[in-house]
């Protein structure tokens, strides 16, 4: 196990409400079920430490300051409303976080969209700029009953392997990011990719498809578009995350909280 390391109080502070930002965003798109599904992140400076929701709180309740702490099996650290957490929900999310020291923030969802593209046997298909970015990009999972048994963390994360987005077949859909943002966007473009794929297959017209060079070349400018501004190369702030949490700021402010 991996010491900790102390982190900043700026550090700490952001990650808390990025965090909640990104609970806060998947409600007012309407992709979170009920008390179910979660986001969590790695509580900077730490390899053991993990940010949640607590459990039984709707995704708009989540704030920075009532977030639970959990460390890499599920103890509760530090549980501000004595809630607790999910154990199925953290199931995954402790095995993608375990495997992936990348994986600084882990997404899951069960929308109709993304629920619908994980029953398909072909799942998730290029078929525009969406969802082209995710070109070879995607792992999937097969499903295995409600994420209760701690074995089926090893047989996840095999399958996840490297990549940033994993779809659990008759389940849902996972995103990994570098970032909360970067966690929370690539979930957004899955979204509308799963709904785009829907309703092109439900029109009954005949389906132009790219070649698989054509979307190749595409997921790799998304790539490339990134670490550009943002990743390895930029460094600079992600000005569509920025973005959508302005959009909460101004209705919404209290998240910070």
């Amino acid at each position: 196990m991996h010491a900790n390391i102390t982190p900043t109080l700026d550090a700490a502070k952001q990650v808390r409400i990025d965090l909640a930002a990104a609970y806060r965003l998947i409600h007012r798109l309407g992709l979170d079920d009920s008390i179910y599904t979660h986001i969590s992140v790695r509580v900077p400076g730490t390899q053991d430490r993990f940010l949640i929701n607590p459990y039984g709180m709707r995704f708009e309740e989540v704030t920075a300051g009532n977030l639970v702490t959990v460390d890499v099996d599920g103890k509760v650290v530090d549980d501000p409303l004595g809630l607790g957490i999910n154990p199925a929900g953290f199931t995954i999310h402790s095995a993608v976080h375990a495997a992936r020291h990348d994986a600084q923030c882990v997404l899951h969802t069960h929308t109709v969209a993304g629920v619908a593209v994980s029953c398909l046997k072909d799942g998730l298909q290029p078929l525009n700029q969406w969802s082209m970015q995710f070109t070879d990009r995607i792992a999937y999972h097969d499903f295995e009953g409600i994420a209760l048994d701690l074995s089926e963390r090893e047989r996840l994360v095999a399958d996840l392997g490297d990549k940033m987005v994993l779809i659990l077949r008759n389940h849902g859909l996972l995103t990994c990011g570098r970032s909360v943002g970067e966690a929370f966007k690539l979930m957004f473009n899955m979204e509308r990719s799963c709904r785009a794929q829907l309703a092109i297959l439900s029109s009954g017209a005949e389906v132009i498809r790219p070649s698989h060079a054509i979307a190749a070349h595409t997921a790799g400018q998304y790539d490339r578009g990134y670490d550009k501004v943002h990743g390895t190369e930029g460094g600079k702030p992600d000005s569509e995350w920025e973005a959508f949490k302005r959009m909460l700021d101004r209705t919404d402010a209290d998240y910070k909280n």
